[in-house]
């Protein structure tokens, strides 16, 4: 289980308040959605969960599996299990996507203290997924997210998540740039990995995704709180009547 208490953060170098008291609490199983404008926190949020440099946490929790997700490094949350699919993957020259996978995969079961995966067993489980993801095998041969385009990039992250099999996965709009196609494809990867044991929270701007991956709970975040959760209709009627409703709601609070 994930749960987050009153959770403000800051940017490091600067004075400003971007997360402003985020309580959330997914349980293993349980697929999130967050939906909320531009600026509301929703990325900040996911880049804090993940232990990226740059945030500074001045109040509050957040626990993991009962374990104090903030006092560890990145590496540390990805070996309990915590995985982020960023909005704008990053590219890595010079690394190529089998070595990069490979060495993931075995530097999160030796924390486990489980036997590395060796090259053949490696590549029998990834060309699976990948035949899964519609992908070709030479995906393997080239370097992570070089020359890419942006639904490539989408599709080797949830290669990645396919791959490394986390406890609980942040998908920060991993619809941006996707075209319907690419979205089933990449929906029904994500879909594969649902079960009683993995919690999601999905990160997005519009209900499409949210067609694909039906969330059990749908929470709007604006100016860096969560202010409203509902069930999955709550996707629907933000797209039906936008976010202006919310905004009236808050102000006749």
């Amino acid at each position: 289980m994930l749960q987050i208490k009153n959770l403000h953060v800051k940017l490091e170098e600067e004075d400003k308040a971007i997360l402003k008291g985020v309580d959330l609490t997914v349980k293993a199983g349980e697929v999130h959605a967050i939906m909320g404008p531009n600026g509301s926190g929703k990325s900040t949020l996911s880049y804090v969960l993940a232990g990226r440099e740059g945030y500074e946490v001045t109040e509050g929790s957040v626990s993991f599996k009962g374990e104090n997700l903030l006092e560890m490094e990145p590496d540390e949350r990805a070996a309990k299990g915590v995985f982020l699919a960023f909005q704008y993957p990053v590219e890595l020259p010079g690394v190529g996507n089998a070595n990069f996978l490979r060495t993931a995969l075995n530097s999160i079961r030796k924390a486990k203290g489980e036997p590395e995966v060796d090259a053949m067993a490696f590549l029998k489980m990834a060309r699976a997924k990948l035949k899964t993801l519609q992908m070709s095998d030479d995906m393997l041969k080239r370097n992570v997210n070089v020359g890419f385009s942006g639904g490539e990039k989408k599709r080797c992250e949830i290669l990645q998540l396919m791959m490394l099999k986390p406890k609980y996965a942040v998908l920060d709009e991993t619809d941006s740039g996707l075209d319907i196609d690419a979205l089933r494809i990449v929906s029904e990867g994500v879909n594969r990995l649902r079960g009683p044991d993995t919690g999601f929270l999905v990160i997005t701007h519009y209900q499409r995704l949210l067609e694909y991956i039906v969330p059990d709970r749908v929470h709007i975040m604006w100016d860096g709180r969560i202010v409203h959760s509902g069930g999955k209709e709550l996707a629907l009627e933000l797209e039906a009547k936008g976010y202006d409703w919310v905004k009236t709601e808050l102000a006749s609070a």
